[in-house]
């Protein structure tokens, strides 16, 4: 009897493997991190509102007055007026300019602010409704981001965490839920940053382009975002997207280029503001010595006094935090704290330089990191700084201040 063998197996050639695709970018994911950091946000606004609340019925415009303010009310102070003109007549309304008796210098004031603040007036119609809820909406964009800035830096989550307590109760912090820019640029700047950090150049040049639409401190950024990128493009892929790094210049060129339409005068910006804030050019130290005679030589009521006592305090704390940027090799966020301290710093005297300490995102992270490494720094700046935003806020609140 024959034995037959058994067939061969037959082996199939397996398909040839397909190349390895670039990993796609995904989106951060909304963590419980960012769950912690939003509920402080929220807290905070909480406690701003009732301060806010209590201010009206505390200190009224009439104080014989016998029915309480609009919860609204304390927050049309000072800029606010100029963004609200901006968004409701345009520029220069009527044909109305600095040519003008008694003009208010709007043209000042970049156009990025009043724009949201008209779109979003279709749906909310309270002018000053709209404009707290685009300050509530970015102030929670901005500390998110500021969050996961400082998580990166720091490498800690708890960083993040604190990083934004010390931003959130900051002494000028009430300025985040005013109709005032601050918000808004950060909800465009800190993600520019961000993005910046994660090497995706297109996003962070939109951002950053749009942030210079709502204050002249985009530049700034866009400065910064250049020197980092030359820092960190090791290889010829990251140059190519070099061109985007351009794109920031565009808003401030657009602003110019309408306001020389009307006046013939494409810096119409910054004589407005040397006009009616006397930020025409002065040098370092004459600008701190008008400020200090100011603050310290009895030339001013007691209130303005003050105001310049706080205006070279924080000059001294951007100065520290620029010292201590460069020691740790943070170029590109010392040059952008270097030329905010230059821009504020030589005008006739110091103005909004305390207002200006929210933009600056290193001051915020330098002090959760050192307060990680020494803990009594958080209690101190918890019972002995916060406690002062209280102060700055109820000075605004009651239009004794401009910050």
């Amino acid at each position: 009897m024959s034995v037959s063998t058994p067939p061969r197996p037959v082996t199939v050639a397996a398909p040839p493997a397909r190349p390895a695709s670039r990993p796609m970018r995904r989106l951060p994911r909304f963590g419980p991190a960012d769950r912690e950091v939003l509920w402080l946000y929220v807290l905070t606004r909480i406690g701003i509102w009732i301060t806010a609340g209590a201010v009206s019925r505390l200190f009224p415009a009439d104080a014989r007055s016998r029915r309480p303010a609009s919860l609204l009310s304390p927050w049309q102070q000072w800029d606010w007026w100029h963004y609200l003109h901006i968004a409701q007549d345009g520029y220069f309304p009527d044909g109305a300019g600095p040519w003008t008796v008694g003009w208010d210098n709007r043209e000042a004031f970049f156009p990025g602010f009043p724009l949201t603040l008209r779109a979003v007036h279709v749906i909310v119609p309270h002018w000053a409704a709209a404009a707290a809820l685009i300050s509530f909406v970015a102030g929670g964009i901005a500390v998110l981001a500021l969050a996961r800035i400082a998580r990166r830096q720091l490498r800690d989550l708890e960083g993040g965490r604190r990083t934004a307590v010390f931003f959130l109760l900051s002494p000028c912090a009430v300025f985040l839920a005013a109709g005032y820019t601050e918000s808004l640029f950060l909800a465009l700047a800190l993600p520019a940053w961000l993005a910046a950090q994660r090497g995706n150049w297109p996003a962070a040049a939109v951002l950053t382009c749009l942030a210079c639409s709502v204050r002249v401190t985009g530049l700034f950024l866009a400065a910064a975002l250049a020197l980092h990128f030359v820092r960190t493009a090791r290889d010829r892929a990251p140059w190519r997207s070099a061109p985007w790094l351009v794109l920031p210049a565009l808003a401030p060129a657009l602003h110019g280029w309408f306001l020389a339409a009307r006046t013939g005068d494409w810096m119409a910006w910054q004589h407005a503001q040397e006009r009616g804030w006397y930020r025409d050019f002065h040098s370092p130290w004459e600008a701190w010595s008008n400020t200090w005679d100011a603050a310290f030589h009895h030339t001013q009521p007691t209130g303005y006094a003050l105001m310049s006592q706080v205006e070279l305090s924080a000059m001294l704390a951007g100065v520290a935090l620029l010292v201590v940027l460069v020691r740790r090799r943070r170029l590109p966020e010392a040059l952008y704290t270097a030329l905010t301290l230059w821009a504020l710093g030589t005008s006739y005297w110091y103005t909004s330089i305390p207002r200006s300490t929210l933009l600056w995102w290193p001051l915020w992270i330098a002090l959760a990191g050192w307060s990680l490494r020494r803990p009594r720094v958080r209690a101190a700046y918890l019972y002995v700084v916060a406690p002062f935003g209280v102060v700055v806020a109820v000075t605004f609140l009651t239009g004794r201040w401009a910050g």
